[in-house]
């Protein structure tokens, strides 16, 4: 049997959208997408062993899950790891051993599911968490769409008084030349638990890593009160048209 925890982590001050963990997304709570699709996951796979944590500073946040998730353990966060500056791996680094203390076992794989990625359905979790279980050569896999623009060839960097390619040696005339990018899109992180266990950088790059892909929703981060409609307009698109993304809907606790 794959044991594996799944981490949900979210700071209660937030500069770029104050309180984002704690708003309600189309009718519902934010985090209670993350965690029906983890759900989903779960019973759909049934030889995989796993407890859900919520490592957060937010009691608000921590009451939220409890009221219709009370088997995912709370795990209260300290000050040291509140701050703006500090890695996502050093809070991933605490859930696990935290976890593996109170459980007396180890896990196998760690995943971490990020709470402002709505637009993510059970498949897509399947899909990274079995590429990372099948892949043995893979400290981690992470979740990616298609890039809407590539350095290569459609992207600048700031010079100051003027603006060059993105990659000063790439010569493509044609998009189609260039070599495939990926936008990473944080929705979910696979690592292998003994990696993330000894990672001393708080780098996810020091790593080998694999991508699984995901549908491209059009806005990849919620970092402002207009990435937060855009995305409820796309979402209600989504639920009308494509059952998976109405299924993870559909499967949060009333």
């Amino acid at each position: 049997m794959e044991k594996l925890l799944i981490t949900i982590c979210g700071r209660a001050g937030s500069k770029g959208f104050r309180n984002k963990n704690l708003k309600t997304f189309c009718g519902l709570p934010l985090v209670y997408y993350t965690l029906s699709a983890a759900q989903m996951f779960l019973a759909a796979n049934p030889q995989v062993k796993a407890d859900i944590c919520l490592n957060t500073d937010s009691e608000d946040l921590a009451r939220l899950v409890a009221d219709k998730y009370p088997e995912v353990v709370y795990l209260p966060r300290g000050e040291a790891l509140g701050g703006d500056t500090v890695p996502k791996m050093a809070v991933f680094q605490d859930s696990l051993a935290r976890m593996e203390q109170a459980r007396g076992e180890a896990y196998d794989f760690v995943m971490d599911l990020d709470i402002t990625s709505p637009l993510r359905t059970a498949k897509d979790v399947e899909s990274a968490y079995r590429l990372k279980a099948s892949r043995a050569d893979l400290d981690l896999v992470f979740s990616v769409t298609d890039s809407r623009r590539n350095p290569c060839f459609n992207m600048v960097r700031d010079c100051g008084d003027h603006v060059e390619k993105g990659i000063d040696n790439a010569t493509y005339t044609a998009r189609q030349q260039a070599p495939v990018f990926y936008d990473v899109n944080a929705s979910i992180y696979v690592f292998s638990r003994d990696f993330l266990a000894g990672n001393t950088t708080g780098i996810l790059w020091d790593g080998k890593i694999g991508a699984s892909l995901m549908k491209d929703t059009g806005v990849l981060d919620i970092d402002s009160e207009e990435d937060f409609v855009l995305m409820e307009v796309i979402a209600r698109h989504l639920y009308d048209t494509l059952p998976e993304f109405a299924a993870v809907r559909e499967n949060i606790r009333r």
